[in-house]
């Protein structure tokens, strides 16, 4: 074999967004691309803001010298203090420019986290459903993702995570608002995660890091408060992008924040900018570190996320579904009518509709939908939601 065989695989585990990606591509070629509804993809099809394309040209055109130099590699100092000042009234902590590390996208700033923290069989919890890459991620350096399930409504089950932790836990992960559930976690709920890992923390004499990777964090929808983690937990390290927020998904920008009281502080962020380098990142791209600088008050128009959420949470609940309603985000994550939801999701694919199946998200029984596209994929697919719903409730059930 050509590959390790521990990145076949992995490539195996993490295979099903890809294979129903390929498989949209066969079935546009077949039947035309404006027949083919494909709802499997994160990928927004809202273009930036205004804002970010003006300051995208007037920096692209700035000719001062040394704009495309080496940098440090956390970043170019005046980036990250205009981060630090947009992010501190946010949570409640005054961030400096020196608690701030810029990155390529999200998962750059989750990979030289974990680098920095995790030695060999390290622990890290995670909650199921998950984003499959977590699993990766943690294995990327050394260290062991650990699924925890969550409770019904997919909101945190306490009495498991407490279960979970033990002297070989080093980190935890959430992701709020969550992919693939939508799920935003209350200010309740992070005030009691925060309890429990002080608690387990204090008790075992080591800090348990919080990792927060919130690169939904603007789309929220009703009101609902997205609150940012650094404002409960010390041992914390926020980790976002702008791939969501400024639908810059391709240009890989984001950044990790550390609460500046979190223990060992100064070590973790020399750790953070080591990692930056020798992962071969090195620094977060020049050209657009100097946009992101200028539109940190500005998102995309979460109304139109919420008008198609609100369209396909209507249809789907009329048709049958379980499903319980995203609070942000763009994913549903309902639960399959049949109990083997691939083959669920294969049904749907004979009419023309590509969702993901729950098994890549660590949990059966449930598929993903995406709801970042135009509004013609989301109503085009209704029909195919609704024929391969009957056509389970007409299925006989098996003796």
């Amino acid at each position: 074999m050509a590959i390790s065989q521990k990145v076949s695989g992995f490539m195996e585990k993490s295979s099903w967004i890809r294979k129903m990606f390929e498989e949209g591509i066969r079935l546009k070629k077949e039947f035309g691309e404006e027949n083919v509804f494909d709802l499997s993809l994160g990928n927004p099809v809202m273009e930036p803001p205004r804002e970010v394309r003006k300051a995208l040209v007037e920096c692209a055109r700035d000719e001062s010298p040394g704009l495309h130099r080496y940098m440090p590699n956390a970043g170019f100092a005046d980036v990250r203090a205009a981060i630090a000042e947009s992010l501190s009234p946010e949570c409640k902590v005054e961030i400096s420019p020196n608690d701030v590390v810029m990155v390529c996208g999200a998962a750059g700033g989750i990979n030289i986290t974990l680098k920095t923290l995790l030695d060999p069989d390290d622990e890290v919890i995670i909650f199921t459903p998950y984003f499959v890459e977590y699993l990766f991620y943690a294995d990327n350096h050394g260290g062991k993702a650990v699924a925890v399930p969550t409770l019904d409504n997919f909101y945190l089950d306490f009495l498991a995570l407490k279960s979970a932790l033990n002297e070989k836990t080093k980190a935890v992960i959430i992701n709020s608002p969550n992919n693939p559930t939508g799920v935003v976690y209350s200010r309740k709920e992070l005030q009691e995660l925060a309890d429990v890992l002080k608690a387990y923390s204090d008790q075992i004499g080591k800090p348990i890091y919080l990792i927060s990777d919130d690169p939904y964090k603007k789309i929220v929808f009703d009101g609902v408060e997205a609150p940012n983690i650094l404002e409960f937990y010390q041992n914390s390290i926020y980790i976002t992008s702008h791939s969501k927020d400024i639908a810059l998904p391709g240009e890989r920008i984001g950044f990790v924040a550390v609460h500046p009281q979190c223990e060992s502080a100064g070590q973790l962020m020399a750790g953070l900018i080591f990692s930056n380098r020798v992962l071969g990142f090195v620094n977060a791209p020049a050209l657009i570190q100097r946009v992101v600088k200028q539109v940190q008050s500005v998102t995309v128009d979460v109304e139109q996320y919420r008008q198609k959420r609100d369209y396909l949470y209507k249809e789907l609940i009329r048709i049958g579904y379980e499903v319980v309603k995203p609070q942000g985000a763009f994913y549903f994550f309902p639960k399959s009518p049949i109990p083997d939801e691939v083959e669920f999701v294969q049904k749907l694919a004979e009419k023309r509709v590509l969702v993901v199946p729950g098994r890549g998200f660590g949990l059966p029984g449930y598929f993903r939908i995406s709801y970042c596209f135009p509004d013609s994929v989301i109503e085009g697919s209704i029909a195919g939601f609704e024929q391969a719903f009957e056509e389970c409730l007409d299925k006989p059930k098996e003796s």
